[in-house]
């Protein structure tokens, strides 16, 4: 009896189950045909308008009152379809419109019709009551297109870290080959619109006019500024390609030995002409025009200077040239004061006028050359010079010359 009575209640059960999951299957099926009877109900106004596209889609007709509040150049965009926007009803019940052009691009969906025309009028209002930029489909997914990025402004942020990195002379230099001869040039360009063909035929342009160290030293900006371009905007660099035609580097020369007299004459009777002072300090002690400023004379033995050949942020390198017998034999026509707030492009004048054929930084050759003639070791005079040291570790790491055995090799300068 008993077994009969739970036989009785299971049978129950599963007969309750069974009506659970018909009853579960009729409410999805239900639900179905309602979306099903709202999609038609939705089409139905527009069948009867006339609002099918020539392809067969639905689509609505946009009111009066949208149209006009169009702009006009996106009015036109949907006169061509007759103010009908064409959507369609997935297999999931969703109702997705879609307006594509060159122009513009548009893309709303919604569980029923109302949802989905809403957003898609929402985005199309925010098209043009914003102002915004029209949207490409290209642009979808991505921020709004950025000015493009000048060359001119570029540039200066690229001086402005040269400021902080080299030398102030170089950097001087550098600010006034680019406000001289590039910002004009380039200035106003977007660094994408500058090609290799306007490069090499600005740069050849130079060249043609016997230029070319010019020419070299604005191709070495100009490759700089587009590699920190291609770092920082990924815009390939039209300096890669560009070809400088090739020529032969003038060599400085010293000075022959009747060259050298004339100059010291010269000195020597136009003590009161700007620049023979500074002229014969770099004859006699090999220094560069930039290292003039530093120069201090120390227990009239040494003439002291800072190395001009360092980097912004370098410890200040000083070094000591010796008075040679050729030298004192001189002093008395030697100015330090002088010489040492001459201004640089006085000096290189001067010489011009003396020596056509020769420029100041060829008395630095000359120096050198002089000190090797008369017997001074080589790795001396590279000390005089400001040279690095080459050869050997031992050479260039343990050698340490003292100032006695310097003084003794000056002495070997007299001529």
């Amino acid at each position: 009896m008993k077994q009969e009575r739970i036989h009785y209640i299971d049978t129950i059960h599963a007969h309750t189950a069974v009506q659970t999951d018909e009853s579960s299957v009729l409410s999805a099926l239900y639900g179905q045909l309602y979306s099903i009877k709202k999609s038609m109900d939705a089409i139905a106004p527009n069948r009867e308008n006339g609002k099918l596209s020539e392809k067969g889609k639905h689509g609505f007709k946009l009111t009066k009152q949208e149209i006009k509040t169009m702009p006009e150049h996106i009015r036109k965009i949907f006169i061509a379809n007759n103010y009908i926007v064409n959507y369609r009803i997935t297999s999931n019940g969703y109702f997705e419109a879609r307006i594509r052009r060159k122009e513009m691009y548009i893309e709303a969906s919604g569980r029923d019709f109302e949802t989905m025309r809403k957003r898609f009028m929402d985005r199309l209002s925010a098209l043009y009551k914003a102002s915004a930029p029209l949207i490409t489909e290209d642009s979808l997914g991505t921020t709004p297109t950025e000015k493009p990025v000048l060359f001119g402004s570029f540039g200066k942020e690229w001086l402005n870290i040269k400021e902080k990195t080299t030398k102030p002379s170089t950097y001087k230099e550098y600010e006034r080959s680019f406000r001289v001869d590039l910002e004009p040039m380039f200035g106003d360009k977007p660094l994408a619109d500058i090609s290799r063909s306007d490069l090499q035929h600005y740069l050849c342009g130079i060249v043609g006019e016997n230029k070319h160290r010019k020419a070299e030293k604005l191709a070495l900006m100009l490759n700089c500024i587009f590699d920190m371009a291609t770092e920082d905007y990924n815009i390939p660099s039209p300096m890669k390609k560009v070809v400088l035609p090739a020529y032969q580097t003038k060599c400085g020369q010293a000075l022959t030995k009747d060259e050298e007299i004339r100059l010291i004459n010269y000195c020597k009777t136009h003590r009161d002409v700007e620049g023979t002072h500074a002229l014969l300090v770099l004859l006699f002690f090999g220094l560069k025009k930039s290292e003039l400023k530093t120069i201090k004379v120390i227990d009239n033995q040494w003439l002291q200077c800072e190395t001009s050949k360092e980097r912004l942020g370098q410890n200040i390198v000083l070094r000591k040239i010796p008075f040679t017998p050729q030298v004192k034999k001189f002093l008395p026509y030697i100015d330090f004061e002088k010489a040492k707030y001459t201004n640089l492009n006085t000096i290189s004048t001067r010489m011009k006028r003396l020596f056509p054929n020769h420029h100041p930084h060829e008395l630095r050759h000359t120096f050198i050359s002089r000190c090797k003639e008369c017997g001074v070791q080589s790795e001396v005079v590279s000390i005089w010079a400001g040279h690095s040291l080459s050869g050997t570790i031992t050479s260039t790491v343990y050698t340490h010359y003292s100032e006695e055995f310097q003084l003794q090799e000056a002495r070997k300068v007299i001529y």
